[in-house]
């Protein structure tokens, strides 16, 4: 369950690739066929097979918490389901972080907002305007963790791109709204959290500010309100090799909910252990880490103290609404989610493919 991807199509003729939904940053990139650094098995974009790109000889970075990619910024049609921009910027990646890009993946689309994109672009989702019936996307995502048969890629949940899939999710959604301002990231105050049925104290005010993430597999919090949900936790200890990371004995249940201001949202024992510490160990590792030691985002960089990511979104159904303010909402999951059958609601909808490497 470590990344969902989606089919996104660059280029004319269309070139096809798999690419990683992420909603905690906002550029899209893809390996290109210059890149000298990605795996033998990653497919790559080929820039001189389009009739329709246009290139910029600007070389530009982008960081993540798990490495950096670069190359130079381009423009051509990107088309996802029945949806297409006819001029999306997107950067054409030469070099990369070695194990960056797992699997069938080729790339990312940052569906955030665009004041963090490093190419200055529209993300994409934005750049779709009209296209969209509703200016919101949403996710069901699977969880293949702790499935002995699951193989490296499964069927990853559905992405919605416009609307909701009623089918999927039960109840109301409670939508949240982010804080005022210009929009970077999909931002939540955490506004409390509960480790084993007790309440653990947190920060508060803008060490509480939390980027919704699906493109982050674990959830990672700030050192001093990590320490206090692992201390609620008997047996657990910190990892000496692994920073920031804890273990906790696999025979213990870690039962852990979060609030943004409303309901209580439980994540599953199965999501808050992420396996043995090493082979044979009666350790096994926690799913929340101390983000200033187990990313390689700098504290005081201007990024949410908290990043909520997959371990969290696999037990919600997450909506993603612009406005002003925007919000997030999250409901439960229906009993079919991720069962057969025609999606209904507004828009079109992507089915992804998760990586449960």
């Amino acid at each position: 369950d470590s990344s969902y991807l989606g089919p996104v199509s660059i280029g004319t003729p269309p070139q096809s690739f798999s690419v990683v939904l992420d909603t905690g940053s906002s550029d899209l990139w893809v390996a290109d066929s210059s890149c000298t650094s990605c795996d033998s098995t990653t497919p790559l974009f080929a820039p001189s097979k389009s009739s329709s790109i246009t290139s910029a000889s600007q070389d530009t970075t982008i960081r993540y918490g798990s490495g950096t990619v670069a190359g130079t910024i381009a423009q051509d049609v990107v088309s996802m389901g029945n949806f297409n921009v006819q001029s999306q910027t997107f950067l054409a990646v030469d070099r990369l972080t070695t194990g960056l890009l797992e699997g069938s993946a080729s790339g990312l689309m940052g569906l955030a907002f665009p004041a963090i994109a490093s190419t200055k672009s529209t993300p994409f989702w934005q750049a779709l305007g009209s296209q969209l019936s509703v200016s919101e996307m949403a996710f069901y995502l699977t969880r293949f963790n702790g499935d002995a048969s699951a193989k490296d890629e499964e069927p990853g949940g559905v992405f919605t791109l416009g609307g909701t899939n009623s089918t999927l999710f039960t109840g109301e959604i409670e939508f949240l709204n982010m804080p005022s301002g210009t929009p970077t990231f999909w931002l939540l105050t955490m506004s409390a959290i509960t480790v084993q049925g007790q309440s653990v104290q947190i920060s508060t005010g803008n060490a509480a500010l939390a980027a919704i993430d699906t493109g982050t597999t674990l959830i990672g919090g700030p050192t001093a309100d990590v320490n206090a949900i692992w201390a609620a936790v008997p047996g657990s200890a910190a990892v000496a090799d692994q920073q920031g990371f804890f273990s906790f004995p696999c025979s213990t249940s870690v039962e852990v909910t979060l609030s943004f201001g409303g309901k209580a949202w439980p994540i599953s024992a199965a999501d808050m252990n992420i396996g043995q510490v090493s082979r044979g160990s009666s350790q096994c590792l926690g799913a929340i880490f101390d983000l200033s030691l187990g990313s390689n985002i700098p504290s005081g960089s201007g990024n949410p103290s908290w990043v909520v990511g997959d371990s969290f979104l696999k037990n919600v159904y997450s909506v993603f609404r612009a406005g002003n303010p925007g919000s997030v909402g999250f409901a439960q999951l229906s009993s079919v989610a991720g069962g057969s059958g025609a999606p209904s609601g507004n828009g079109s909808s992507t089915t992804t493919t998760g990586s449960s490497s």
